[in-house]
Protein backbone atom coordinates (compact mmCIF):
# COMPACT_ATOMS: atom_id res chain seq x y z
CA UNK A 1 0.00 0.00 0.00
CA UNK A 2 1.18 3.80 -0.97
CA UNK A 3 0.44 6.75 0.89
CA UNK A 4 0.57 10.53 0.28
CA UNK A 5 2.48 11.25 3.68
CA UNK A 6 2.42 10.31 7.17
CA UNK A 7 -0.52 11.61 8.41
CA UNK A 8 -2.42 9.96 5.95
CA UNK A 9 -0.85 6.52 7.06
CA UNK A 10 -1.81 7.38 10.61
CA UNK A 11 -5.62 8.09 10.20
CA UNK A 12 -5.79 4.60 8.01
CA UNK A 13 -3.49 2.81 10.56
CA UNK A 14 -6.39 4.00 13.56
CA UNK A 15 -9.55 3.89 11.42
CA UNK A 16 -8.29 -0.04 11.40
CA UNK A 17 -7.68 -0.21 14.43
CA UNK A 18 -10.93 1.23 16.20
CA UNK A 19 -12.72 -1.31 13.57
CA UNK A 20 -10.85 -4.43 15.40
CA UNK A 21 -11.18 -2.90 18.41
CA UNK A 22 -7.01 -2.24 19.82
CA UNK A 23 -5.22 1.12 21.16
CA UNK A 24 -2.43 2.17 18.39
CA UNK A 25 0.20 4.41 18.84
CA UNK A 26 3.42 5.57 17.19
CA UNK A 27 5.94 3.73 17.68
CA UNK A 28 8.92 5.17 16.74
CA UNK A 29 10.47 7.36 13.67
CA UNK A 30 13.27 8.03 12.17
CA UNK A 31 14.81 11.12 10.04
CA UNK A 32 17.63 11.45 7.07
CA UNK A 33 20.66 13.63 7.08
CA UNK A 34 17.96 16.14 5.92
CA UNK A 35 15.36 16.58 8.34
CA UNK A 36 12.93 14.69 6.24
CA UNK A 37 10.83 11.47 8.38
CA UNK A 38 12.35 8.60 6.44
CA UNK A 39 10.87 5.84 8.57
CA UNK A 40 7.70 5.44 10.99
CA UNK A 41 6.26 2.22 12.59
CA UNK A 42 2.72 2.08 14.59
CA UNK A 43 2.09 -0.51 16.73
CA UNK A 44 -0.45 -1.88 19.06
CA UNK A 45 -0.32 0.53 22.65
CA UNK A 46 0.75 -3.24 24.39
CA UNK A 47 3.64 -3.78 22.39
CA UNK A 48 6.81 -3.46 24.62
CA UNK A 49 7.25 -5.08 28.08
CA UNK A 50 7.34 -3.39 31.32
CA UNK A 51 8.19 -5.29 35.38
CA UNK A 52 5.17 -4.81 37.66
CA UNK A 53 6.96 -3.30 40.06
CA UNK A 54 10.70 -2.04 41.07
CA UNK A 55 12.32 -3.93 43.39
CA UNK A 56 11.54 -3.09 46.99
CA UNK A 57 8.25 -0.81 45.86
CA UNK A 58 6.08 -0.72 48.07
CA UNK A 59 3.32 0.22 45.84
CA UNK A 60 3.27 -2.35 42.79
CA UNK A 61 1.79 -0.51 39.53
CA UNK A 62 0.00 -3.10 37.16
CA UNK A 63 1.18 -2.96 33.45
CA UNK A 64 -1.25 -3.41 30.07
CA UNK A 65 2.08 -4.57 27.94
CA UNK A 66 1.52 -8.40 27.04
CA UNK A 67 4.54 -7.50 24.07
CA UNK A 68 2.03 -7.54 21.39
CA UNK A 69 3.69 -7.67 18.03
CA UNK A 70 0.82 -6.41 16.09
CA UNK A 71 2.85 -3.47 14.17
CA UNK A 72 3.04 -1.95 10.38
CA UNK A 73 6.28 0.00 9.35
CA UNK A 74 7.13 2.38 6.37
CA UNK A 75 9.63 4.24 4.73
CA UNK A 76 9.62 7.11 2.45
CA UNK A 77 11.16 6.38 -1.15
CA UNK A 78 12.82 8.34 -3.77
CA UNK A 79 9.63 9.60 -4.93
CA UNK A 80 8.31 10.88 -1.83
CA UNK A 81 5.94 8.20 -1.95
CA UNK A 82 5.64 6.51 1.59
CA UNK A 83 4.86 2.50 1.41
CA UNK A 84 4.76 -0.62 4.04
CA UNK A 85 7.12 -2.47 4.15
CA UNK A 86 6.19 -4.87 7.33
CA UNK A 87 3.15 -5.68 8.69
CA UNK A 88 1.90 -7.92 11.36
CA UNK A 89 -1.68 -8.22 12.50
CA UNK A 90 -1.86 -11.03 14.98
CA UNK A 91 -2.60 -10.19 18.71
CA UNK A 92 -1.15 -12.20 21.79
CA UNK A 93 -3.80 -10.41 23.85
CA UNK A 94 -7.80 -9.93 23.61
CA UNK A 95 -9.41 -6.91 21.91
CA UNK A 96 -11.84 -4.80 23.73
CA UNK A 97 -14.83 -3.67 21.53
CA UNK A 98 -17.10 -1.81 24.55
CA UNK A 99 -13.66 0.07 25.78
CA UNK A 100 -12.64 0.89 21.74
CA UNK A 101 -14.10 4.40 21.89
CA UNK A 102 -12.30 5.26 25.24
CA UNK A 103 -9.11 4.46 24.37
CA UNK A 104 -6.15 7.38 23.80
CA UNK A 105 -5.72 7.21 20.15
CA UNK A 106 -9.50 7.46 19.82
CA UNK A 107 -10.93 9.52 22.76
CA UNK A 108 -12.10 13.99 21.63
CA UNK A 109 -14.10 16.17 23.19
CA UNK A 110 -16.74 17.50 20.63
CA UNK A 111 -17.44 21.50 20.15
CA UNK A 112 -20.87 21.24 21.68
CA UNK A 113 -19.12 19.39 24.78
CA UNK A 114 -16.14 21.81 25.11
CA UNK A 115 -18.92 24.66 24.89
CA UNK A 116 -21.02 23.11 27.75
CA UNK A 117 -17.59 22.51 29.64
CA UNK A 118 -17.07 25.96 29.72
CA UNK A 119 -20.45 27.43 30.62
CA UNK A 120 -20.97 25.20 33.78
CA UNK A 121 -17.47 25.60 34.77
CA UNK A 122 -18.18 29.94 35.12
CA UNK A 123 -21.53 28.36 36.91
CA UNK A 124 -19.71 27.21 39.24
CA UNK A 125 -20.86 23.70 39.13
CA UNK A 126 -18.69 20.82 40.00
CA UNK A 127 -16.74 18.96 37.43
CA UNK A 128 -17.83 15.19 38.50
CA UNK A 129 -21.13 16.89 38.00
CA UNK A 130 -20.24 18.80 34.74
CA UNK A 131 -19.49 15.21 33.28
CA UNK A 132 -22.43 13.00 34.35
CA UNK A 133 -24.45 15.92 32.20
CA UNK A 134 -22.15 15.37 29.33
CA UNK A 135 -23.03 11.57 29.66
CA UNK A 136 -26.16 12.26 29.86
CA UNK A 137 -26.57 13.85 26.75
CA UNK A 138 -24.62 11.68 24.97
CA UNK A 139 -27.20 9.00 25.69
CA UNK A 140 -24.71 6.96 28.13
CA UNK A 141 -21.36 5.77 28.94
CA UNK A 142 -21.33 3.54 25.81
CA UNK A 143 -21.84 6.78 23.63
CA UNK A 144 -19.44 8.82 25.06
CA UNK A 145 -16.06 9.34 23.41
CA UNK A 146 -14.21 11.31 26.48
CA UNK A 147 -13.63 10.57 30.20
CA UNK A 148 -14.16 12.40 33.40
CA UNK A 149 -9.87 13.41 32.70
CA UNK A 150 -10.49 14.75 29.51
CA UNK A 151 -13.44 17.32 30.86
CA UNK A 152 -10.89 18.04 33.49
CA UNK A 153 -7.52 18.80 31.59
CA UNK A 154 -9.60 21.07 28.85
CA UNK A 155 -11.46 23.04 31.88
CA UNK A 156 -8.15 23.09 33.49
CA UNK A 157 -6.89 24.85 30.04
CA UNK A 158 -10.07 27.22 29.80
CA UNK A 159 -9.15 28.27 33.33
CA UNK A 160 -5.88 29.34 32.33
CA UNK A 161 -6.98 31.34 29.28
CA UNK A 162 -9.49 33.00 31.18
CA UNK A 163 -7.80 36.10 32.51
CA UNK A 164 -9.32 38.83 34.21
CA UNK A 165 -11.02 41.54 32.30
CA UNK A 166 -8.29 43.91 30.89
CA UNK A 167 -5.22 41.72 31.36
CA UNK A 168 -4.73 40.99 27.83
CA UNK A 169 -5.14 44.75 26.85
CA UNK A 170 -3.07 45.67 29.16
CA UNK A 171 0.10 43.12 28.25
CA UNK A 172 -0.59 44.03 24.68
CA UNK A 173 -0.15 47.74 25.81
CA UNK A 174 3.06 47.47 28.38
CA UNK A 175 4.41 45.48 25.30
CA UNK A 176 4.32 48.40 22.90
CA UNK A 177 5.43 50.57 25.26
CA UNK A 178 8.75 49.06 25.36
CA UNK A 179 8.66 47.99 21.46
CA UNK A 180 8.36 52.42 21.18
CA UNK A 181 11.45 52.50 23.84
CA UNK A 182 13.70 50.31 22.41
CA UNK A 183 13.11 49.20 18.45
CA UNK A 184 15.08 45.59 19.70
CA UNK A 185 12.16 44.84 21.73
CA UNK A 186 10.66 41.71 20.75
CA UNK A 187 6.89 40.11 21.17
CA UNK A 188 4.56 37.69 20.14
CA UNK A 189 0.98 37.14 21.34
CA UNK A 190 -1.15 34.02 20.41
CA UNK A 191 -4.73 33.79 20.33
CA UNK A 192 -7.48 30.87 20.32
CA UNK A 193 -10.42 31.00 18.31
CA UNK A 194 -12.12 33.01 20.40
CA UNK A 195 -9.39 35.64 20.23
CA UNK A 196 -8.69 34.55 24.06
CA UNK A 197 -4.74 35.20 25.03
CA UNK A 198 -3.17 31.92 24.96
CA UNK A 199 0.56 32.05 25.16
CA UNK A 200 3.18 35.21 25.71
CA UNK A 201 6.85 35.20 23.98
CA UNK A 202 9.31 38.54 24.26
CA UNK A 203 12.96 39.25 24.38
CA UNK A 204 14.44 42.61 24.73
CA UNK A 205 17.48 44.28 23.02
CA UNK A 206 19.93 42.64 25.60
CA UNK A 207 18.83 38.88 25.05
CA UNK A 208 18.45 39.26 21.42
CA UNK A 209 22.06 40.48 21.40
CA UNK A 210 23.30 38.52 23.87
CA UNK A 211 22.52 35.47 21.77
CA UNK A 212 24.21 36.42 18.77
CA UNK A 213 27.98 35.69 21.37
CA UNK A 214 26.80 32.85 23.48
CA UNK A 215 23.85 31.50 21.89
CA UNK A 216 25.52 27.86 20.88
CA UNK A 217 23.93 26.26 23.91
CA UNK A 218 20.84 26.79 24.97
CA UNK A 219 18.48 25.12 28.19
CA UNK A 220 14.48 25.22 28.13
CA UNK A 221 12.37 24.44 31.23
CA UNK A 222 8.53 25.06 32.44
CA UNK A 223 9.28 23.80 35.63
CA UNK A 224 9.81 27.58 37.16
CA UNK A 225 7.57 29.96 39.11
CA UNK A 226 3.98 29.75 37.91
CA UNK A 227 1.50 32.97 38.52
CA UNK A 228 -2.35 33.20 39.73
CA UNK A 229 -3.19 31.87 36.63
CA UNK A 230 -1.14 28.84 36.90
CA UNK A 231 0.57 29.71 33.73
CA UNK A 232 4.01 27.70 33.59
CA UNK A 233 6.86 30.43 32.92
CA UNK A 234 9.05 29.22 30.47
CA UNK A 235 12.21 30.78 30.05
CA UNK A 236 15.46 30.09 27.23
CA UNK A 237 18.55 30.43 29.12
CA UNK A 238 22.56 30.06 28.29
CA UNK A 239 25.70 30.95 30.00
CA UNK A 240 28.01 33.51 28.87
CA UNK A 241 31.82 33.64 29.01
CA UNK A 242 31.60 34.56 33.27
CA UNK A 243 29.81 30.99 33.72
CA UNK A 244 26.65 32.80 34.47
CA UNK A 245 23.33 32.39 33.69
CA UNK A 246 21.48 35.00 30.98
CA UNK A 247 18.37 35.08 29.52
CA UNK A 248 17.58 34.32 25.89
CA UNK A 249 14.08 35.11 26.01
CA UNK A 250 10.73 33.94 27.77
CA UNK A 251 7.14 33.30 27.58
CA UNK A 252 4.29 32.71 29.68
CA UNK A 253 2.26 29.23 28.27
CA UNK A 254 -1.39 27.92 28.69
CA UNK A 255 -0.82 24.67 28.40
CA UNK A 256 2.86 22.37 27.89
CA UNK A 257 1.61 20.32 24.67
CA UNK A 258 3.75 20.02 21.24
CA UNK A 259 1.12 22.80 19.69
CA UNK A 260 2.24 25.39 22.64
CA UNK A 261 5.84 24.51 22.31
CA UNK A 262 5.95 24.34 18.48
CA UNK A 263 4.79 28.01 18.49
CA UNK A 264 7.03 29.20 21.55
CA UNK A 265 10.04 27.69 19.76
CA UNK A 266 8.93 28.94 15.91
CA UNK A 267 9.11 32.42 17.40
CA UNK A 268 11.65 31.99 19.62
CA UNK A 269 13.64 31.20 16.48
CA UNK A 270 12.08 34.13 14.39
CA UNK A 271 13.27 36.29 17.18
CA UNK A 272 16.53 34.99 17.28
CA UNK A 273 16.88 35.55 13.33
CA UNK A 274 16.46 32.24 12.04
CA UNK A 275 19.54 30.99 14.06
CA UNK A 276 19.23 27.54 15.38
CA UNK A 277 21.13 26.52 18.52
CA UNK A 278 23.78 24.27 18.00
CA UNK A 279 22.43 22.39 21.31
CA UNK A 280 19.24 22.84 23.22
CA UNK A 281 19.12 20.83 26.77
CA UNK A 282 15.43 20.06 28.60
CA UNK A 283 13.70 17.90 30.59
CA UNK A 284 12.88 14.27 29.46
CA UNK A 285 9.46 15.60 28.49
CA UNK A 286 8.11 13.94 25.10
CA UNK A 287 6.41 16.88 23.42
CA UNK A 288 9.47 18.87 24.04
CA UNK A 289 11.49 16.25 22.50
CA UNK A 290 9.39 15.97 19.14
CA UNK A 291 9.15 20.00 19.54
CA UNK A 292 13.06 19.90 19.00
CA UNK A 293 12.14 17.39 15.85
CA UNK A 294 10.20 19.68 14.36
CA UNK A 295 11.92 23.13 14.84
CA UNK A 296 15.14 22.12 15.58
CA UNK A 297 16.22 19.13 13.76
CA UNK A 298 19.71 20.21 13.16
CA UNK A 299 20.39 20.83 17.03
CA UNK A 300 22.02 18.44 19.17
CA UNK A 301 19.11 17.44 22.13
CA UNK A 302 20.36 16.66 25.59
CA UNK A 303 18.28 15.74 28.69
CA UNK A 304 19.03 18.18 31.82
CA UNK A 305 21.13 16.73 34.24
CA UNK A 306 19.37 18.09 37.30
CA UNK A 307 15.98 16.00 36.05
CA UNK A 308 17.90 13.33 35.74
CA UNK A 309 19.80 13.16 39.11
CA UNK A 310 16.70 14.43 40.73
CA UNK A 311 15.07 10.98 39.69
CA UNK A 312 17.60 8.33 41.11
CA UNK A 313 15.31 8.09 44.72
CA UNK A 314 11.81 7.52 42.85
CA UNK A 315 13.73 4.75 40.43
CA UNK A 316 15.59 2.99 43.52
CA UNK A 317 13.15 2.89 46.12
CA UNK A 318 13.88 1.13 49.13
CA UNK A 319 16.75 -0.42 47.80
CA UNK A 320 18.93 -1.60 50.63
CA UNK A 321 22.33 -0.34 49.17
CA UNK A 322 20.61 2.69 48.04
CA UNK A 323 22.76 5.23 49.46
CA UNK A 324 25.99 3.46 48.68
CA UNK A 325 24.66 3.54 44.57
CA UNK A 326 23.81 7.07 44.89
CA UNK A 327 27.29 7.63 45.67
CA UNK A 328 28.71 5.62 43.00
CA UNK A 329 26.25 7.19 40.35
CA UNK A 330 27.15 10.84 41.73
CA UNK A 331 31.05 10.22 41.53
CA UNK A 332 30.89 8.94 38.31
CA UNK A 333 28.57 11.26 36.72
CA UNK A 334 30.80 14.55 38.35
CA UNK A 335 34.21 13.04 38.33
CA UNK A 336 34.91 10.99 35.48
CA UNK A 337 36.90 12.59 32.90
CA UNK A 338 36.22 10.75 30.09
CA UNK A 339 33.50 9.17 28.11
CA UNK A 340 35.01 5.84 28.17
CA UNK A 341 35.68 5.75 31.88
CA UNK A 342 32.17 6.43 32.66
CA UNK A 343 31.10 3.84 30.45
CA UNK A 344 33.41 1.46 32.32
CA UNK A 345 31.94 2.35 35.60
Amino acid sequence: MMFHDEKEMFEFYKRYAYAIRFPMRKRNSKKGEDGVMRYVMFTCSRQGQRSYATSGSLKPQPTSQTDCKVKISASLDILGVWRINKVHLDHNHKTSPSKSGLYRCNRKLSASVKRNLEVNDMARISLHKIYNSAVVDAGGYENTTFVEKDCQNYVEQVRRLRLGEGDALAIQAYFSKMQARCSGFFFNMDLDEECRLKNVFWANHRCRQSYKEFGDVVTFDTTYLTNKYDIPFAPFVGVNHHGQSILLGCGLLSNEDIGTFVWLFRTWLECMHGQAPNAIITDQDRAMQTTVDIIFPNTKHRWCLWHIMKKLPEKFGYHVQKSSIFSAIHELVYDSDNGQEFEEG
